[in-house]
């Protein structure tokens, strides 16, 4: 429980001050950070900007598609998502992935001092659509996406980790569990990665609906 606090005091106020898309690097002589242990906990409190994000998307969610267009944060672009969907609902999980990917991928990235006047703003998918944004609104976008899909919650973590290649500037992605596997989506790779072929970042914690994991170094 100690360590869970410490974690909370050191890096929830902390923006995830992502960057745009880089060198992507995979050094196979080191060991995975994803290679990891984890506690978790379904008390959300902490997490204002996560559950603040939530409760907007789920009044957005109430407005008629046939308002999109005329009130702000409905996008009509919202109409090619569902259809996107739609059209891919019964393809493989791979499939899936890939695609949902490439069209979170295609949004251009903004940070959020330009788009909201702060910065750590967490966007609604539908904010997102609207003005895009940074890594962790790439992975809120793709994770309801796949939320659509009918993939369920506790399948997927919106996952805030430091990204070695940038000297530990922290970033976001999507993890989802397919089997004991964990694949990763990330606005920095064109390819949904195993978890355990990326060796550049440091998973820190990830979220979902239902809670939150703290992520450590297993013991030897």
């Amino acid at each position: 429980m100690r360590r869970l606090l410490i974690l909370l005091f050191f890096f929830l106020p902390v923006a995830v001050t992502c960057t745009p898309a880089a060198a992507y690097s995979v050094f196979e002589s080191q060991m995975s950070y994803f290679d990891m242990r984890e506690t978790s906990s379904t008390d959300l409190k902490a997490f204002t900007r996560w559950t603040g994000m939530e409760a907007r998307f789920d009044r957005q969610k109430q407005i008629p598609d046939s308002k999109c267009g005329k009130v702000r944060f409905h996008p009509c672009s919202i109409l090619d998502w569902k259809a996107l969907l739609a059209s891919i609902r019964k393809k493989p999980l791979r499939e899936q992935l890939d695609i949902v990917n490439d069209w979170g991928n295609a949004h251009p990235y903004i940070v959020d001092e330009l788009n909201w006047g702060e910065d750590n703003y967490w966007e609604t998918p539908y904010e997102f659509m609207e003005v895009s944004g940074n890594c962790k609104d790439y992975a809120i976008a793709k994770y309801y996406s796949m939320r659509a899909l009918g993939i369920p919650a506790e399948r997927l973590r919106v996952i805030v980790l430091q990204d070695l290649n940038l000297g530990g500037i922290l970033h976001a992605v999507l993890g989802i569990y397919d089997g004991g596997e964990l694949l990763i989506l990330d606005n920095q790779a064109r390819q949904v990665l195993p978890a355990l072929r990326i060796y550049h970042y440091r998973p820190i914690y990830g979220i979902n609906e239902n809670g939150w994991w703290a992520y450590y170094p297993k013991r030897n």
